[in-house]
């Protein structure tokens, strides 16, 4: 067992819930009872509203998972992401190519639109797209993550520069995404924990780094190597529709991406280096083979991830409409 008998692996769980507790009562005014009074209602709207939006696509689950960490990514998760530019002189955050491939940004104000109906300018948007993200990955086989509730939308969207430069680069590898997750509180395990949030989705080759079919010093599967030579090709143009599937169950929130990793099937450049980093790779092991322990640590990471830089109190507001201010 990679991390230790069973009866440590107990104990460092219930640290890690505490640890998680603290981290975001500390530096936040977020609560799991948030809307018990005011929209008690809103998790099970949320929850309806993913689940009928996901019926007619099933991608929709790795596409609001990838919506909230880039909106998150950029000054906290204040659904900034979701606002339209309005004027021309101050593109949004949308603007960036680094949000190329972003999708369903108006199923949140559809579903924002649900709780309206039910309690008007109570919850905010930043709430709804955690919450979305949540549900995101339980309908997918995942677990259902509890998170503290209470964030403010911002007023104003972050322009396209300060997306560029706070959203990663597609070839970004372990040492640049671990002082990412760091700087969200999260520690070694469950940073690799929150990559294996790749397991959902598809890999576009506009963000493919070309070193994967030319850099020997990262091992690949030959069986991915030709795929990703015949799907996404160097040196010639795809079009932004062309992608490689992230893993066989791409559909499905499970431990596989790590069994991947192992096997020399990972898609971007930090997928290959994690297995291989003596800090990180006994963690996709562990990860491989304990799918439970591969959830609990993620679970902990979510919440990290979701509580880091919010607006709560008297800052921000909450929008009426999620795509305007």
């Amino acid at each position: 067992m990679i991390l230790g008998e069973g009866r440590n692996m107990g104990l460092r769980a219930m640290l890690g819930v505490i640890f998680v507790v603290s981290f975001w009562s500390e530096s936040h005014e977020l609560s799991y009872d948030f809307y018990e009074r005011t929209c008690p209602q809103v998790e099970d709207i949320v929850r309806a509203g993913v689940e009928s939006i996901s019926l007619t696509d099933p991608s929709t689950p790795a596409a609001l998972l990838r919506l909230m960490f880039h909106d998150c990514q950029v000054q906290g998760c204040d659904a900034s992401i979701l606002i339209d530019q309005n004027d021309p002189t101050m593109p949004s955050e949308m603007a960036s190519p680094k949000n190329f491939g972003i999708r369903k940004r108006e199923k949140i104000s559809l579903i924002k639109s649900m709780v309206e109906a039910v309690c008007p300018q109570q919850v905010s948007c930043a709430d709804i797209l955690i919450l979305a993200a949540r549900e995101a990955v339980a309908i997918s086989g995942g677990p259902r993550v509890t998170v503290p509730l209470g964030r403010r939308d911002s007023s104003s969207p972050p322009s396209y520069k300060l997306a560029d430069s706070m959203l990663p680069p597609a070839n970004l590898g372990v040492d640049g995404m671990l002082q990412i997750f760091a700087h969200k509180g999260m520690n070694m395990e469950e940073s690799v924990a929150i990559l294996g949030a790749h397991t959902l989705g598809i890999t576009h080759c506009h963000s493919l780094p070309s070193h994967h079919l030319s850099n020997t010093q990262v091992p690949m599967d030959p069986a991915l190597a030709l795929m990703l030579s015949l799907g996404c090709p160097l040196g010639s143009h795809t079009p932004n529709t062309s992608f490689v599937l992230n893993d066989p169950t791409t559909l499905i929130f499970d431990n596989l991406y790590f069994a991947n990793a192992i096997s020399g099937r990972g898609i971007l450049r930090v997928d290959s280096e994690l297995p291989l980093d003596p800090r990180t790779g006994p963690f996709v092991e562990h990860f491989a083979g304990d799918q439970n322990g591969f959830f609990t640590a993620f679970s902990s990471a979510f919440v990290k991830l979701s509580s880091s830089g919010v607006l709560t109190g008297n800052e921000g507001v909450i929008r009426a409409s999620c795509d305007t201010i």
